[in-house]
């Protein structure tokens, strides 16, 4: 059993609950697009971050068709114990025709519930999530019907991923939105920044209380210190189609990486990966980031990104290396699902 040393975990507030600064981000564990995982691997990966501090698991039904959710609802019977798991859990995706594409009609989000709480093996779920915006459906369809399982008891809490501010405006004008998950690291900002004439994700969140859980916090282990020039990717995994893996983009990023590495390790004496999962903590309105893993000694590394901050001379010196190195940056658009035909 993992025992905790010096520095406890950090935590925040979502809808009352509180909840780990750290989430265990669970895409990997479902064993498709990350390398193959074990059952064994999966469950001691989701106790041993219980064991470090970390109650928040979010987790798909994407995730493997299912596997990832399953494995967590094993995961929590072999612990014992419900409460120290805080369950973050998503809808609106359908893998049952060609690819993936977004469905959040009242149909798919009913079927979803179910399959759900059936796979967890749990009563409810603490905060549901809608994984990506549907843009066939209207999204005050989808809060109504997500409203009502709140009313019913199988969800606490409602949340969004990938939600613009217009869309969580008009989600919250029919049923409180209490989160918001979009992709955030040093190289993919976007929600720093304003759109189009609309407001900047992150501070819009901010100002309406709104917490947000980063996924892709280390960018796909861009920043986690294995990948490494020349790497290749199977097919299969999540990278081999990722335009930050492919060249000439792979060398800007890892020119990037090394640069902070060196800065992280001489200012701070941390690892980039320490360095970039804190660089997420301290940035401005986000609430938690999830740090993906598959095996519990990868999820050690985290005690070393606890109880320290980043100032922001070294906040400017970490866009400056990124400036100077990626002269043709990229986001993570490529994971946007499908449009579903009508």
């Amino acid at each position: 059993m993992f025992s905790m040393e010096k520095t406890a975990m950090e935590k925040i507030r979502i809808a009352g609950v509180e909840v780990s600064r750290f989430g265990l981000g669970t895409w990997a564990i479902g064993g498709t697009e990350w390398g193959a995982v074990s059952d064994e691997d999966a469950i001691a990966t989701m106790i041993g971050a219980v064991e470090r501090g970390i109650n928040l698991i979010d987790t798909a039904p994407i995730y493997g068709r299912g596997r990832s959710e399953g494995l967590l609802g094993r995961a929590i019977r072999a612990h014992g114990r419900r409460e120290d798991f805080y369950i973050a859990t998503k809808t609106g995706l359908d893998w049952s025709g060609d690819g993936v594409v977004a469905n959040s009609t009242p149909k798919r989000l009913r079927e979803e519930i179910e399959a759900s709480l059936r796979r967890l093996s749990v009563e409810w779920i603490d905060l549901y999530q809608v994984h990506w915006p549907d843009t066939v459906t209207p999204i005050e369809e989808t809060a109504e019907v997500l409203a009502g399982f709140v009313h019913e008891g199988k969800v606490r809490a409602l949340g969004v991923s990938n939600f613009s501010v217009a869309q969580m405006e008009a989600f919250g004008k029919v049923a409180p939105v209490r989160s918001n998950q979009p992709p955030f690291n040093i190289f993919e900002r976007e929600i720093e920044q304003a759109h189009g004439g609309e407001e900047a994700v992150l501070p819009w969140c901010a100002a309406h209380g709104m917490a947000v859980l980063t996924y892709s916090s280390l960018c796909r282990s861009l920043l986690a210190g294995r990948v490494r020039r020349g790497m290749k990717f199977e097919a299969g995994d999540v990278r081999s189609v990722d335009p930050k893996f492919i060249e000439p983009r792979f060398g800007q990023y890892m020119n990037a990486v090394e640069g902070i590495e060196k800065f992280a390790r001489e200012n701070f004496g941390k690892t980039v990966l320490e360095f970039a999962a804190r660089w997420v903590l301290d940035r401005p309105g986000v609430s938690v980031a999830l740090w993906g893993a598959k095996r519990p000694e990868q999820l050690d590394a985290i005690q070393g990104a606890l109880g320290w901050r980043i100032d922001h001379d070294a906040m400017e010196e970490v866009d400056r290396i990124v400036a100077e190195c990626v002269k043709d940056p990229v986001g993570p658009e490529y994971l946007t699902p499908g449009v579903r035909k009508t």
